[in-house]
């Protein structure tokens, strides 16, 4: 039996007076991919960045109901503790360009003012870019920017970073939206990698992708959670006429 990780208890947020993401109740197990879709403004994005309280982070934004990791409750932890225990990995590859690969892997530990000891940065390096099956393109250039590798390296390098913090959770907004296809079906290699050891929560709106990579599929509409299922199921026989529609592109 796969134990819960994340569980949202009537979960909504707003943009002011906006109702953004609306009651949504969902419970997501330990390692696996699940894969959020739905058309444009649906919310899937907005309940991503609920997850480690990024969504607070936009003036005026605010949030209310339960998110559980395990069976901490996420909005009455410190933000900063949750986003170590939850990385996100944004849509667009974005390496410090003023740091070094080494710097932007260690880049968190920074930021929070974590100090370790060289012996300690060289092994979470090495580890975490070995885990993004970066280490051996890059580790005679550990010194040089990110900004010098290809988009589908900076991507992997931007998981990295994410996964230097040891996450048990790491959730992506689009991944592979910005990358070619090839750089993407590289990153789709890793999830299946990754989840050994995380949680993935993927936004996409590439619905193959979803079919692909994801255990289990979420469909958002107008902000409201309307099917959440085995993927498989997902896809090929859906319970609501709104998840139909959309997989089957009569709306999007």
């Amino acid at each position: 039996m796969e134990s819960t990780i994340i569980k949202t208890v009537n979960y909504n947020s707003y943009f002011g007076e906006n109702h953004v993401v609306k009651n949504v109740n969902m419970e997501i197990p330990e390692n696996n991919v699940i894969a959020v879709m739905g058309p444009s403004g649906c919310g899937k994005t907005t309940f991503l960045r609920g997850i480690n309280r990024m969504h607070e982070l936009v003036t005026g934004a605010h949030a209310n109901g339960n998110i559980f990791l395990h069976k901490e409750d996420v909005m009455k932890m410190h933000p900063i503790v949750v986003r170590l225990k939850v990385g996100m990995v944004f849509q667009r590859p974005n390496p410090f360009p003023n740091l070094s690969l080494y710097d932007n892997v260690l880049a968190g530990y920074k930021l929070n003012g974590i100090k370790l000891a060289k012996s300690e940065r060289d092994k979470i390096v090495e580890e975490s870019l070995t885990k993004v099956a970066l280490w051996k393109e890059v580790k005679d250039s550990l010194n040089k920017k990110g900004t010098f590798l290809s988009g589908g390296q900076q991507q992997r390098l931007c998981i990295a970073r994410a996964v230097a913090m040891q996450p048990e959770v790491l959730l992506f907004d689009e991944p592979t939206s910005a990358l070619d296809p090839i750089s993407t079906a590289t990153v789709e290699e890793l999830f299946k990698e990754l989840k050994k050891n995380y949680t993935l929560i993927i936004v996409t709106h590439n619905m193959q992708q979803a079919a692909r990579v994801s255990d289990k599929t979420a469909f958002f509409y107008m902000g409201e959670l309307v099917e959440y299922d085995d993927t498989k199921q997902m896809f090929t026989n859906p319970k609501d006429e709104r998840t139909q529609n959309y997989i089957t592109g009569r709306f999007s």
